[in-house]
């Protein structure tokens, strides 16, 4: 342990994790990550973007899921996050080109003409620019050292993509898919006799040969009527039951007879039906490599980021910062 990290731990084992000047609290130590440290202050600025994304989000019980299960891990993160900066920079990793060219295009990509247009857009956001090329160094530092030490390594051999494609033929049978279009007549505030009569009226011009779709728009009583009866495509399972066992063995341009719901009746017609299949290996290689990839990477990273957690001097002072 050098000079720096023994003076920093000291202070905080005799000061309660806090360091004191003229007898005021200047701040709270939550963690020691080598010669830098983990305030309180930075872990409740983490936990409160946590917040703020789910919210965006999630709602309700989910929410709720979402957050216990994310909020023990912010420390472990954070300390994780620092690691890898200080390893990025440790092997002087530049990246300054990298962050420019990464602004430029964000200024392109949403038409912002100067850095002070930039300013202002992020002030909005409540965020500065220094702020937010600080944020956009880091990300970008830990997606280098990531790549120099995991990704680079990587290396997918064609025999495993081909075996996986054998091994796991459900992955990549694609399901029946249905495109229906449907005509929807509401029972409500019509006597029997009136909707009776409509229906017979639509059934009579569809078998006088008459554009489904132009009846769809002219009859039908539902949101499909806007795009004259375009219901969109279903693959299997994702149907009402009384609908699948309606549609299941028509062929394409077939219609079905009225379908009973609650509130109305259906009619549907199927504009195309596609087989379930078994995609070809080409189809399929992409997806295989990049499962591959993604397994390797993963099983790489906590492989790296054990060793460089062992190799290192961590401290936690305060396990529970959000009861401090």
């Amino acid at each position: 342990m050098n000079k720096i990290r023994k003076i920093i731990v000291s202070v905080l084992i005799f000061s309660g994790a806090t360091f004191l000047f003229t007898q005021e609290i200047v701040e709270a130590i939550v963690a020691v990550v080598n010669d830098e440290v983990i305030t309180l202050s930075q872990y409740k600025a983490k936990h409160e973007e946590l917040l703020q994304s789910l919210r965006a989000q999630l709602q309700g019980e989910e929410f709720r899921k979402q957050y216990e299960s994310l909020r023990k891990d912010i420390l472990e993160s954070m300390i994780m996050e620092g690691l890898l900066l200080q390893e990025a920079k440790k092997q002087g990793i530049n990246v300054n080109e990298q962050v420019n060219m990464a602004i430029q295009k964000i200024k392109e990509d949403n038409n912002i003409q100067t850095d002070e247009d930039l300013r202002r857009a992020l002030a909005q956001q409540g965020m500065d620019l220094e702020s937010f090329r600080k944020r956009m160094e880091e990300d970008i530092l830990k997606q280098n050292i990531i790549f120099s030490e995991v990704g680079r390594s990587i290396v997918i051999d064609d025999t495993d993509v081909v075996n996986y494609y054998k091994q796991h033929p459900d992955e990549f049978t694609v399901p029946l898919e249905y495109t229906l279009s449907a005509i929807y007549l509401s029972t409500e505030g019509k006597s029997e006799e009136e909707f009776l009569a409509k229906k017979k009226e639509i059934d009579e011009k569809i078998a006088a040969g008459e554009d489904f779709a132009s009846l769809a728009g002219e009859y039908s009583e539902g949101p499909e009527k806007e795009s004259q009866g375009d219901l969109g495509s279903f693959k299997e399972g994702e149907l009402a039951e009384n609908l699948r066992k309606a549609v299941e063995d028509l062929k394409e341009g077939e219609t079905t007879s009225w379908i009973e719901i609650s509130n109305g009746w259906y009619l549907l017609k199927m504009r195309e039906r596609k087989e379930s299949h078994l995609q070809t290996f080409e189809e399929a290689r992409k997806t295989i490599e990049e499962k591959l990839y993604q397994e390797q990477q993963d099983k790489k990273y906590k492989e790296f980021m054990t060793k460089l957690r062992e190799r290192s001097f961590v401290k936690i002072l305060i396990p529970n910062p959000l009861d401090f």
